[in-house]
């Protein structure tokens, strides 16, 4: 390459990684999902649009799996270890048997609607039958949701890459039949266990080193984090276990760690994210050939109907029975299974296999990905409204660069006070924080209040808080407890417990 040419190939990409980060903002505020705008950048740069030629489906397969380690680094780093720790029973079935269930349910809708093939409609199913960690993470984060149910879907959503992968790998390399069930499964455990060892381990082995070794700048601690989930996805990989779950528990183990300089660290995992997104779904975009979706339009609607009113639910309820998850709580997570990247880099396997008919399934898959993240997306907020589990008065952590919170080691909190709730009428000095959680500032009716401690919250205000981690579960107790039975809620028994441990054993529609 000469010195123009890569001038010239560094202005395409600056161009469209800018264009990228525009189409992001402007798909937060008409409320879409940004990975269809990215996709959009991706088919007008191609062959139809600008003329960009890209049909290598071996290297969108490398690179697309390269990005969704660093996506689950990223997701690992950001997902808080308390949030979903009592989760991991109901969140790893659904991962597994629930992936088990939406394959052979979504195969048998293609088989006889569309007349397809069983191996190649269980290749389908197998395809789209995992959540998509980048969508779940970017909406739900978004969204005033109950902890618990916001945990449970990431974490099945971090989870269940693992297991699509090897079927769809299984089925793509099946040229002499389908595998047994007795393989297929051994295989599944083995590449489950060694990867999650491998990925606890390896983060593990980084905590260590990170507390005790001094680097020379502080923007080399957020670098060695995010190699170490790197280098756990490929030691993984190299002795054939599952790499995408050891990526995602090592950035879960680092996540979690007390390490040096956690703000910085989380402020350049979400930007590796955001690149490796804006990246993946460019490209995904660009290897699609946009005269051939319109013969894809009605099987993906076909398959995708099939996938969210039929699959998808079924394995939710199946698989969530034992828990005595609630009804609604159940219809949410049927709800909110976003599909984005992972099923359209997944159908890049068995063109390179070189499957029969794999080529449609690359369209109906790109296709369905489209329709149903517009359907979904944006639908989302209404539905847990709907069903009763949006939260006015849900804490949400903020990121704040010019705060130094880290040196501090702080966190800064914001919550509502909510129509109905205790809060209102209460004084600050009443609230009775736990040292050394504060309210720094309230916010009404657009005006900004310094409070003292004589200051009465009202119902609509917006609370600003800094606590420690150490004292942020003990603050967010007393919050709900007030807002539950007011300020004498400790003496009436109320102890602010995460709805997770005061929820009823009965089930509740």
């Amino acid at each position: 390459m000469t010195l123009s040419e890569l001038y010239l190939t560094l202005l395409i990409g600056g161009a469209v990684l800018l264009a990228s980060i525009a189409a992001a903002r402007t798909a937060h505020r008409v409320g879409l999902p940004s990975l269809l705008l990215f996709l959009a950048v991706g088919v007008i740069a191609g062959e139809d649009g600008l003329g960009l030629e890209f049909d290598d489906a071996q290297l969108a397969q490398a690179l697309g799996t390269a990005a969704l380690a660093v996506i689950l680094v990223e997701g690992g780093l950001t997902t808080q270890w308390r949030d979903i720790r009592r989760l991991l029973a109901p969140a790893g079935v659904l991962a597994t048997a629930g992936v088990a269930v939406s394959v052979v349910v979504t195969a048998a809708g293609a088989h006889w609607l569309l007349g397809m093939e069983w191996h190649l409609a269980l290749l389908l199913g197998a395809i789209v039958s995992s959540t998509d960690a980048a969508a779940v993470f970017a909406v739900l984060r978004a969204l005033p949701l109950p902890q618990k149910l916001t945990g449970l879907v990431e974490a099945e959503s971090g989870f269940n890459d693992a297991p699509t992968i090897i079927l769809v790998l299984a089925f793509s390399t099946a040229s002499t039949g389908l595998p047994g069930p007795a393989p297929l499964l051994g295989n599944l455990l083995f590449q489950l266990a060694v990867g999650g060892a491998l990925g606890v381990l390896i983060g593990r082995l980084g905590v260590a080193a990170l507390r005790h070794i001094a680097l020379p700048a502080t923007g080399l601690y957020p670098l060695a984090t995010v190699g170490f989930g790197i280098m756990a996805f490929a030691a993984a990989g190299a002795v054939n276990a599952s790499g995408i779950i050891a990526a995602y528990l090592a950035g879960l183990v680092l996540g979690n760690a007390k390490l040096p300089h956690r703000a910085a660290t989380r402020s350049f995992a979400e930007g590796t994210g955001w690149l490796a997104q804006i990246g993946l779904f460019v490209m995904l975009g660009l290897l699609v050939d946009p005269s051939e979706l319109p013969s894809a339009i009605l099987p993906a609607l076909a398959v995708g109907l099939v996938l969210l009113l039929a699959a998808r639910p079924i394995s939710v309820l199946a698989c969530l029975l034992p828990f005595r998850v609630p009804l609604r709580e159940q219809a949410f997570i049927s709800w909110a299974g976003l599909r984005g990247a992972v099923p359209i880099v997944l159908a890049t396997f068995p063109i390179v296999a070189g499957v029969t008919g794999a080529r449609d399934v690359l369209n109906i898959v790109f296709v369905l990905v489209v329709l149903f993240t517009l359907i979904q997306g944006p639908t989302l907020p209404v539905v847990a409204r709907q069903l009763g589990l949006s939260r006015a008065d849900a804490l949400r952590e903020i990121q704040i660069e010019t705060a130094p919170l880290d040196a501090l080691n702080a966190d800064l909190l914001t919550m509502s006070v909510p129509p109905g709730s205790r809060l209102h009428g209460v004084a600050v000095f009443e609230l009775r924080l736990p040292h050394p959680a504060v309210v720094t500032l309230i916010v009404r009716n657009g005006t900004t209040l310094v409070p003292d401690r004589g200051s009465v919250l009202r119902a609509g205000d917006e609370l600003l808080l800094v606590t420690t981690p150490d004292a942020r579960e003990a603050t967010e107790r007393r919050l709900r407890a007030i807002s539950r039975r007011g300020k004498l809620a400790r003496w009436l028994g109320e102890h602010g417990a995460p709805e997770a441990e005061t929820a009823a054993p009965t089930r509740t529609a």
